[in-house]
């Protein structure tokens, strides 16, 4: 069974006190262009910026349990600086009280000394959307950030009071929270993330960027030295149809991919698709389109084709745009042809094998015209 959100358990505590529709005193509480009001209103009674209070005159303003627009209501969400001012109904400890104990999902600073300081400001803008990605689902709360010093303090631009921070090691942490078994987001681990692993305790992530060179394999001794302390470790990948090309690997966004799992319940390849970018789908894009590639000699000049409609089959799974698949054919030299055509070429054509590989051979005394940007 998926998580909840903290808006639906916020959701349900005010249907507890017979509250239906839910307004707002700030003007910053929710924003405007919020997807989840409740979510928003919720986060920010938990971490303490106020309290559902009964107001002396009704709003007009309000939203009801679902997040629709409605109107008047009684109740609403009112700051710190006024909140004396109000009857409290839902205060911060009565929400926080009630959360139910969920995994916690871990930033392992470990190499952190290993990245130049681009590439740390670099970490510490991830834990900061990272922390932004949190407050959409859970609660800031159950984000970790271990190995914690005072220079990704200096960086990281975003309310660390709000998350959990943790100056020790992630095996220290967790020894703190009896916790002896976790999993480890690592894309060199030998066995795919299953639904047998979804019940952990803990994820971790590994806080690295730019994983080449010298930081080549660094995920992987993050499990070894938790090995060494006593914690069992489930090394897991992250998967795209078995392989690791084009789920993204920024720290935040396999935070996302966890989340949209977990809490929403979906499965990895729809969450792995709402949260890919055009860029990582176009790195998947140029392994796959090989595969189907069809050899064609017209009048001793080659060309390699690939149907048209491989677009509609891989947009199914991939975040491609047409100018994506058309910037791909471009790089790999590759023509892109209706699938009808492809068959009357090959109609029209003789199999022959040169230097060891198939081509459809075909003698015209005008040769087709074929389009490199159709």
């Amino acid at each position: 069974m998926p998580m909840r959100k903290l808006g639906e358990i916020f959701a349900e505590l005010l249907a507890e006190r017979g509250i239906y529709k839910i307004g707002s005193l700030s003007k910053r509480i929710p924003r405007r262009n919020s997807r989840n009001k409740l979510q928003e209103i919720a986060t920010a009674v938990f971490e303490g910026y106020g309290a559902i209070c009964r107001l002396k005159k009704p709003a007009y303003i309000a939203w009801d349990l679902e997040g629709n627009l409605v109107h008047w209501t009684e109740y609403a969400f009112v700051h710190n600086n006024i909140v004396d001012q109000f009857e409290p109904i839902l205060t911060p400890e009565d929400l926080r009280k009630t959360l139910p104990d969920y995994p916690y999902f871990i930033i392992d600073l470990m190499h952190w000394e290993r990245h130049s300081h681009k590439e740390k400001v670099k970490v510490a803008l991830q834990c900061a959307q990272s922390y932004g990605v949190m407050r959409n689902y859970l609660w800031g709360e159950r984000l970790v950030i271990t190995w914690v010093n005072e220079e990704f303090k200096a960086l990281a631009n975003f309310p660390l009071d709000k998350i959990t921070t943790y100056g020790g090691s992630t095996a220290e942490f967790l020894k703190e929270k009896d916790i002896n078994e976790v999993v480890l987001l690592d894309p060199r681990a030998e066995k795919e993330l299953s639904r047998e692993d979804l019940g952990a305790e803990a994820f971790i992530i590994g806080g690295i960027v730019d994983t080449g060179g010298e930081k080549k394999g660094t995920t992987a001794k993050i499990g070894e030295s938790l090995q060494s302390a006593g914690i069992k470790v489930k090394r897991r990948k992250i998967t795209l149809r078995g392989d690791i090309i084009g789920v993204p690997d920024r720290i935040n966004m396999i935070l996302e991919i966890m989340l949209k799992i977990l809490v929403e319940g979906k499965p990895s390849e729809r969450a792995i698709l709402e949260v890919q970018a055009p860029l990582q789908a176009r790195w998947r894009l140029r392994k796959e389109l090989p595969k189907r590639k069809i050899r064609f000699m017209i009048n001793g000049k080659k060309f390699l084709v690939v149907e048209m409609e491989l677009f509609n089959e891989y947009s199914e799974w991939l975040n491609i745009r047409w100018e994506d698949f058309v910037q791909v054919l471009r790089e790999l030299d590759f023509v892109a042809l209706e699938r009808k055509r492809i068959h009357h070429l090959k109609r029209i054509s003789v199999p022959r094998v040169i230097n060891g590989k198939v081509y459809y051979v075909i003698l015209l005394r005008k040769a087709a015209m074929l389009c490199y940007n159709c």
